[in-house]
């Protein structure tokens, strides 16, 4: 900003530090630099000149559904499953990652992960849950 295009009472575009957003500006004092004090036409507060921020991009949202990624991933693993292996599902029975599962209401599953203490993650046809294990 030169000193040359603008002066004392121009309007100018700044952040207002009360509004919280970018408005229009009248230039109070300068310095050699630029504008030194602004005073905003929506709340008449006058405060140093903060340059108009720009608006941040936003990351583009995710349009695929996780059951979706589930299910494929449920697909691909389906050939290399022995049902024969799978251990039978209880609450005192303890499972390993990799490991095959036999469930009574959700079939056959592949465990995917420790969540925590006497917790697995499974990978079941119709998705993942959470169990309980020892």
């Amino acid at each position: 900003m030169s000193n040359s295009t603008l002066s004392t009472g121009d309007a100018i575009e700044a952040r207002c530090t009360k509004c919280r957003k970018n408005a229009e500006h009248t230039i109070v004092s300068m310095s050699e630099a630029g504008p030194d004090q602004v005073q905003c036409s929506n709340c008449s507060r006058q405060h140093k000149y903060r340059p108009p921020t720009v608006a941040k991009k936003t990351a583009p949202r995710r349009t695929v559904d996780p059951r979706i990624a589930e299910s494929k991933e449920w697909e691909a693993l389906r050939p290399t499953m022995d049902s024969a292996r799978a251990t039978d599902y209880s609450m005192t029975t303890a499972f390993k990652v990799k490991s095959l599962m036999n469930h009574p209401v959700f079939g056959l599953g592949l465990v995917q992960r420790l969540v925590g203490p006497r917790k697995v993650e499974v990978l079941f046809e119709d998705g993942k849950k959470t169990m309980r294990c020892k």
